[in-house]
């Protein structure tokens, strides 16, 4: 694994896409007819543990290697800044396998009213969880995304536009010359009739 400004950018894209990825995976919430499966979550849970472990990589690798510290320092703050709403998702989620295990546990008994108000609890607990897992993904990937660009290195365009420039841009244009104060001055009108 190298360390260079586009190493960084590229690696940080990649995890930003990968929790994109596992946003659309989540189960739409709102639907009491069709729960979200507990084998979907499940696996959905062991993912978000595995892109959870990737940023600590991240993070690790690039704070024992810390040749370039100041551009490395962006890069590990992009990472860990990933990791809370990383852990909130994964947290919902959990609490999402939590209810459904609920349901499964309570089926044989649907027809009882106690029993009854509880599952419709769990699904309306489902639905927030959900929610919240949408929200920190959300922003699990954009923070990243917003890192990717502030980590990229310029354009080989801007970079040589960059080289070119000598001077600073405010000393490079003239300044206007000053108008002489008669040509301020309003010349008289002249009318012709027809």
């Amino acid at each position: 694994m190298t360390t260079n400004p586009l190493a960084d950018a590229l690696a940080i894209r990649a995890t930003a896409s990968a929790f994109d990825a596992q946003r659309g995976k989540l189960p739409v919430p709102g639907d009491p007819h069709r729960l979200p499966g507990s084998v979907a979550v499940a696996q959905q849970i062991s993912e978000l543990g595995k892109l959870i472990t990737e940023l600590g990589d991240e993070v690790l690798f690039r704070t024992v290697n810390r040749e370039h510290a100041s551009r490395a320092s962006l890069a590990v703050s992009s990472f860990s800044a990933a990791v809370r709403p990383a852990g909130e998702a994964a947290a919902a989620l959990g609490e999402v396998a939590q209810q459904l295990a609920f349901l499964e546990r309570t089926e044989h008994l649907h027809d009882r009213p106690d029993t009854r108000d509880a599952r419709e609890a769990a699904g309306r607990v489902i639905d927030e969880a959900l929610g919240t897992a949408d929200m920190a993904l959300r922003e699990a990937a954009d923070c990243l995304h917003a890192a990717s660009t502030a980590v990229s290195p310029p354009s080989s365009r801007l970079r040589a536009a960059l080289d070119r420039t000598t001077t600073p841009v405010y000393e490079a244009v003239p300044a206007a010359p000053a108008a002489p104060a008669s040509a301020t001055a309003v010349a008289p009108r002249t009318v012709r009739g027809r």
